[in-house]
């Protein structure tokens, strides 16, 4: 297993070791010992959520704040996407910053998303599935998002504009500049 800080302090690329032959393959995606030792965070995952879509879906972007802040570590077990996150910590030397990565059940790779960040996921293959394990528990009143085109992001989400297909809530979510976090 290996760990990757991306250029945003503190958000992970995990890739895991793949053991595979004829009768298919085996890996190990979470260990907690093995998780510190190659990001150097100690956390405690206290929730497990997965999400099925189909081409097209965009989620995002979602953040929850204050004391129902959560770090995620995301992974897709069937299909692929699109990972997207935000540094939203005001002190931050990267604040406003992105870093997208493609996880796929291929390649099997997990992105680590801090406390203090934004995330969402545009789904480039039908029937994916997405599982995420949560550090905290999800609380409604503390959830807050950014609009997924935002301007001053300049995300590309790999998806033409006709293609894209949003939740009636994320449709009115505000730029990152409108924002309270």
């Amino acid at each position: 297993m290996k760990g990757i800080e991306t250029k945003l302090k503190g958000c992970f690329v995990i890739e895991p070791t793949i053991f595979g032959d004829e009768r298919g393959y085996f890996f190990e995606s979470f260990n907690k010992e093995k998780f510190k030792e190659l990001t150097g965070v100690e956390t405690e995952f206290v929730q497990d959520n997965e999400a099925f879509s189909n081409r097209g879906v965009l989620r995002g972007l979602h953040f929850q704040k204050g004391k129902f802040s959560q770090a995620k570590l995301v992974r897709v077990v069937k299909g692929k996407v699109l990972d997207v996150v935000v540094d939203l910590r005001p002190d931050s030397k990267t604040y406003g910053e992105t870093v997208s990565y493609v996880l796929s059940e291929e390649n099997k790779k997990q992105l680590f998303v801090p406390r203090g960040f934004a995330h969402g996921y545009a789904v480039l293959e039908d029937n994916t599935v997405l599982v995420y394990k949560c550090d905290n528990y999800y609380e409604p009143a503390s959830e807050g998002g950014i609009i997924y085109n935002d301007t001053s992001l300049n995300i590309d989400w790999m998806l033409s504009e006709n293609e894209i297909i949003l939740s009636a809530k994320d449709r009115i979510l505000k730029s990152i500049t409108e924002f309270k976090y």
